[in-house]
């Protein structure tokens, strides 16, 4: 098993923020975002990685950067490290493979999630009110069912720690505007729907997933990361069976481990099997591999 990558501390780089998955480097005119091997479940980050898995995180959020790029703008300046800024260079060996050098943009308030089917939140929602985020659903949904068309689910984007909250599309036109929320929701739901087409004609639903946009010149630009398994529930479509849970390359395979054992969601997160990184580890590539082709060498 390589040798994973917690945090990384890199020598003459200004350190800005330290997310769940993304250590956050100020380059002056640019950003540096480098894709660790954290992985956080119910927002709790967990003390064991999975290694390679920033690597992998990277290469498919720059495949889908490349497919959506005529439909929307994103934020990517570089991700070979020899086009970085000089500083950079000595890190190299860190961060080739899970970096990228990005723009800076207000970044909007709102996880912008699209779901396709009925799962996980949206699941569990619908049960209790027949409606997610004020949406309301057809009658007798089984869970993981296809919805008749995908649904626009906005959350708040809660500090580290603090669960997003699902919020209603009328709750996102208070809180940044009826033209950027609009705007966001058409962007999410086309960009998604591009997406879905082509992970199907490879093997993989897309059931879910949540995209973050920035503003640039008054433009709505993607950042972050695009259709990844951290950001989306992946499942093979040669497997799927509504009602009920599915089989996932995403971390629902953490997931499941954890509600095994009653985790409580709160830190710290417990250690994980063997098993569970090595087999979480292989949900991941098999992911990459399927969507691009290649599995670049993991």
């Amino acid at each position: 098993m390589p040798e994973a990558v917690f945090e990384t501390r890199l020598e003459g780089l200004d350190l800005l923020k330290k997310g769940k998955v993304r250590d956050l480097y100020d380059l002056g005119d640019y950003l540096l975002m480098v894709a660790t091997d954290r992985i956080s479940a119910f927002d709790v980050i967990m003390p064991d990685p999975i290694p390679e898995k920033g690597k992998i995180l990277t290469q498919i959020s720059l495949f889908w950067f490349e497919q959506m790029a005529a439909l929307v703008p994103n934020h990517l300046v570089a991700s070979n490290v020899a086009e970085y800024p000089p500083a950079c260079h000595p890190h190299a060996a860190i961060l080739e493979g899970r970096s990228m050098l990005v723009r800076k943009v207000e970044v909007l308030p709102i996880e912008c999630v699209v779901r396709g089917y009925i799962s996980g939140s949206g699941w569990k929602s619908y049960q209790q009110s027949g409606e997610v985020c004020g949406i309301e659903l057809p009658a007798g949904l089984q869970e993981s069912d296809q919805l008749p068309e995908p649904i626009f689910t906005p959350s708040t984007k809660e500090e580290l720690g603090k669960h997003d909250v699902n919020i209603s599309f009328a709750d996102m036109v208070q809180r940044v505007g009826r033209d950027l929320a609009e705007r966001a929701r058409d962007l999410s739901l086309a960009i998604y729907r591009q997406g879905v087409e082509l992970a199907r004609r490879k093997g993989i639903i897309i059931a879910d997933t949540k995209f973050e946009f920035g503003i640039l010149d008054d433009q709505l630009i993607l950042i972050d990361e695009v259709l990844t398994p951290d950001s989306s529930r992946f499942w093979p479509q040669d497997r799927y069976q509504p009602g009920g849970a599915q089989p996932s390359f995403d971390k629902q395979f953490v997931r499941d481990y954890l509600t095994s054992i009653r985790f409580n969601k709160k830190p710290p997160g417990p250690q994980f099997p063997d098993d569970v990184i090595s087999g979480t580890r292989a949900k991941y590539i098999e992911a990459l591999k399927l969507l691009t082709g290649s599995s670049y060498g993991l």
